[in-house]
């Protein structure tokens, strides 16, 4: 068993900033990928960033130049920071692990963006 536990979510100003914070824990034997998704009332999941063990990087569009995504893999954690902020940005933030092939899955951090 895999598990992902998220830290850092809240209620922020627009032009805020939050960093998220997921450590992973459990049966880790090689990890491919870490990241987060997020998903918004009424709305898809979607993807946010991606980073591979080897620091291969994919990241929406919508937060290229605003988010940055980094990982600790000697503490099996990866980390958001998100800068910037907007409304739209309000959502489930979710985090994100691929290991032999399978998915793994945290219980997401709100965050809300709201003056």
């Amino acid at each position: 068993q895999v598990q992902l536990v998220e830290s850092g979510g809240g209620l922020v100003q627009p032009g805020g900033s939050l960093r998220l914070s997921c450590v992973a824990s459990g049966t880790i034997r090689s990890i491919y990928a870490m990241g987060w998704y997020r998903q918004a009332p009424g709305k898809q999941r979607e993807l946010v960033a991606t980073i591979t063990t080897g620091g291969i990087i994919n990241a929406a569009d919508s937060v290229k130049g605003r988010f940055t995504i980094s990982r600790d893999n000697a503490k099996k954690t990866v980390y958001l920071q998100m800068n910037s902020l907007k409304p739209e940005d309000t959502a489930v933030y979710c985090c994100y692990l691929k290991q032999f092939g399978l998915g793994y899955w945290g219980q997401g951090t709100q965050v809300t963006v709201s003056s």
